[in-house]
């Protein structure tokens, strides 16, 4: 999977989860939870959806590593190579 399709996967989880998101006009490297107010619930719920799309253990402990874009996009990939 490429990261641009990591990043699409992401994006319609997200937007599943928020709709009213418009990711955008986002920074990649801008907090989510500040940039379209989510909150912890959301995070995991999009642990969640990302789980089941992707089918990846994603522990508590790495949920921090997905609050921005840029750095979802990285774990992500991190998690489909390995």
């Amino acid at each position: 999977m490429t990261r641009d399709e990591i990043r699409t996967v992401f994006v319609e989880e997200l937007t599943g989860i928020a709709p009213d998101v418009e990711i955008d006009g986002v920074d990649p490297a801008a907090d989510l939870r500040e940039a379209v107010d989510l909150d912890s619930m959301d995070i995991f719920n999009l642990v969640i959806a990302l789980h089941e799309r992707l089918g990846l253990d994603i522990p508590d402990a790495d949920a921090p590593r997905l609050v921005t874009l840029a750095g979802a996009v990285d774990y992500l990939a991190e998690k489909l190579e390995a």
